[in-house]
């Protein structure tokens, strides 16, 4: 995928804004507060599908306005198209070449993008939440189906939710058994994703940190029960830990296993890193995951997904700067970054980098 040009109207600070990305690495410039994310999160949203930094759309919608617009250009593997997103009080509209989109996954088709923010950091030491949404996006990025098949495990979840809030009797198992369907397909992506992801981050981990420790993920399903084996056997074993646990749900009134509760493990040298690893190595890390998730659909797709890196260079040590700006120098694609200081980018630019001056939502041309 090559993202041609980006234009937005009423997304978060930006009024109106266009530009176009170089063909290889893309510098947004600017003070904080200017909009540089904002516009970063509407390249995330126009590609995923999903936001960024927003738990709700409506967030991404610029204060007093009714409604905001996102579109680009991109040249795919089936060639050019214009693909679109529209968020109002109904909610998203998705648009390819300018006609409405129903099936999700044939907009996302060749389309694929990972960003690293300073929220990354909090990955290790933070809660399971993080961990579980980096490992869907991962697999929604390998695997466009996945968005769908995720909406039809969180519909078969409420409504197993409200059977327990109400007089469930026999009628539980009759919602049991779809949920156990939906999670087992969910727990088998993200077992895939994890397991290819895994020698990708031991590598790029090593290769930051130079040698030494091993760095590890493993995928842990929340019912006490391994993820090895086929979609049948994690069905069956799914359904066994709803039906043990079906008491203790009653009491609470909601389903205390699934995928909405699993995690990724992250270990250092077979030793969790959330204890035991050094605030250093919890960046590298945070880092090594998502040079992984490049990496991972890099070697699956035959290309690498777009990159985006939103002021990060500000948030690592010099060692680990160097390492990423390598990495992005020497990446055969498309990478946008956002900075506040020109100097901490330059070893990154080459030739054809595009520099761009973010203003008040405003974009702007600067001398490379």
């Amino acid at each position: 995928m090559l993202l041609r040009s980006v234009r937005l109207e009423d997304f978060r600070n930006v009024v109106a804004a266009a530009f176009e990305p170089g063909p290889r690495l893309t510098v947004l410039l600017g003070a904080n507060g200017q909009g540089k994310t904002n516009l970063l999160e509407a390249v995330y949203l126009l590609t995923t599908l999903r936001p960024l930094r927003a738990t709700r759309l409506a967030e991404l919608i610029r204060f007093g306005a009714d409604r905001a617009a996102a579109q680009a250009t991109v040249d795919g593997p089936g060639g050019a198209r214009v693909i679109g997103v529209t968020l109002d009080a109904a909610g998203r509209q998705a648009t390819l070449d300018g006609q409405p989109v129903d099936r999700l996954d044939t907009y996302l088709d060749g389309l694929a993008a990972v960003c690293f923010s300073p929220d990354d950091l909090l990955l290790v030491k933070g809660g399971p939440d993080g961990r579980r949404r980096l490992l869907d996006r991962a697999a929604w990025n390998r695997w466009p189906a996945v968005l769908g098949e995720a909406r039809e495990y969180l519909r078969a979840l409420r409504a197993r939710n409200a059977a327990l809030r109400g007089d469930p009797g026999p009628v539980e198992e009759s919602f049991r058994a779809p949920l156990a369907r939906a999670g087992a397909r969910m727990i088998r992506r993200r077992r895939d994703v994890a397991v290819e992801l895994a020698p990708h981050l031991a590598a790029a981990f090593a290769g930051i940190s130079g040698g030494g420790p091993r760095a590890e993920l493993s995928y842990r399903p929340s019912g006490g029960f391994e993820a090895d084996g086929d979609e049948a056997t994690l069905e069956a074993r799914f359904a066994e830990a709803l039906a043990q646990r079906l008491p203790r749900d009653l009491e609470r009134g909601y389903t205390s296993c699934g995928p909405h509760l699993d995690d990724l493990l992250l270990a250092v040298d077979g030793r969790p890193a959330r204890v035991y690893a050094s605030q250093g190595q919890q960046r590298a890390l945070v880092l090594s995951l998502r040079i992984a998730e490049v990496e991972n659909l890099r070697a699956a797709l035959g290309r690498p997904p777009l990159l985006l890196l939103d002021d990060v260079s500000s948030e690592l040590d010099p060692a680990k700067n160097a390492f990423l700006l390598d990495y992005v120098a020497r990446l055969p694609g498309q990478a946008i970054l956002t900075a506040t200081d020109r100097r901490l980018i330059e070893p990154a630019a080459g030739p054809g980098t595009r520099f761009l001056a973010v203003v008040s939502g405003a974009v702007g041309a600067l001398d490379s």
